[in-house]
């Protein structure tokens, strides 16, 4: 069945850096455009980067320009994120997302705390 799960998180000083993964399985990877999603204690879901197939465009928020770097690996089936210069207003949930056409895929999240 469809997998997406995601790791890497966990608590970290103001400054730092974290590496987010997103392992997935079930369906063919390499055609999917990819994206990183976060939710913050009490905001709604917010778009934090994107990959399309075959790497060929990224988007970034403003708000993560120039501190964040999506990657991804199509022979691992995993998509990265790559977060340096952490901020407390960084602090949420990091979802994985698979779109294709209609199709759309959720990991359940890992969470990052930034610590001031």
């Amino acid at each position: 069945q469809v997998q997406l799960v995601e790791s890497g998180g966990g608590l970290v000083q103001a400054g730092g850096s974290l590496r987010l993964s997103c392992a997935a399985s079930g369906f063919r990877f390499s055609i999917f455009d990819m994206n990183w999603y976060r939710q913050a204690p009490g905001k709604e879901r917010e778009l934090v980067a994107v990959i399309t197939r075959a790497g060929g465009r990224l988007n970034y928020a403003d708000s993560v320009k120039g501190r964040f770097t999506i990657s991804r690996d199509d022979a691992k089936n995993t998509v990265y994120l790559q977060m340096n210069s952490l901020k407390p207003e960084d602090t949420a949930v990091y979802y994985c997302n698979a779109v294709f056409l209609s199709l759309n895929y959720w990991g359940k999240g890992t969470l990052v705390t930034v610590s001031s």
